[in-house]
């Protein structure tokens, strides 16, 4: 997919805006809504996160599950994603992602979907993507419902990126183990990676690696 950079003179963030941080859209800015509950990840967080992904990006397929300003599944496909979805359940946020993913030289690699996540991610098949991050709003109380019906969405070697605040980090399959963590005054920033648990026995009974 060919990319190149936007416009250097349009590349200055501004208020109500965040950027774009890194790869081939660099500097492109993306709108703040004034949404509640809409709440845009840091850029620092943004760059500490893309710099532990780096080294499987090229060519992962990404859902940005409550995709608001777009910077996470933009920023993934930015630095080398070969797709990305970008769930959105509000009307007017999805049809402005719409609207810059149609602006972006390789834009067509970015996917919008404007639907409710959980009714949306029980519609999809399994072992769909590489990449999943989930950043919901904090109030919403989804993650009893959202990481069940996600999990099985993902890849045998998937990644999982999820925000949530400090008190409240939600619980994991026994399979996803934590790769880096971080924080910031009101938030707890985790990714993880699927891994191949090893069985206690092959059908002889005897063990196995």
């Amino acid at each position: 997919m060919k990319k190149t950079p936007p416009n250097k003179a349009a590349s200055t963030a501004a208020p109500g805006k965040v950027r774009i941080i890194g790869g081939y859209w660099r500097g492109t800015r993306l709108p703040v809504s004034t949404r509640p509950g809409l709440r845009p990840t840091a850029d620092r967080v943004r760059e500490t996160l893309f710099n532990w992904l780096q080294p499987m990006l090229p060519g992962a397929r990404v859902l940005d599950l409550f995709a608001g300003t777009g910077a996470l599944g933009l920023e993934a496909v930015s630095r080398g994603a070969k797709h990305a979805v970008l769930v959105e359940h509000d009307r007017e946020l999805a049809q402005g992602l719409r609207e810059l993913a149609g602006r972006l030289e390789g834009g067509d690699a970015v996917g919008v979907v404007q639907a409710d996540a959980m009714a949306w991610l029980h519609a999809q098949p399994d072992a769909s993507f590489d990449l999943a991050f989930v950043d919901p709003p904090f109030d919403a109380n989804l993650w009893g419902g959202v990481l069940p019906a996600l999990v099985p969405k993902l890849g045998p070697t998937a990644w999982l990126y999820i925000e949530a605040p400090l008190d409240a980090a939600p619980s994991l399959p026994v399979d996803w183990v934590l790769h880096r963590e971080g924080k910031t005054r009101e938030v707890r920033y985790a990714l993880y990676r699927r891994v191949t648990l090893p069985t206690d026995s092959n059908a002889d009974g005897a063990a196995t690696e």
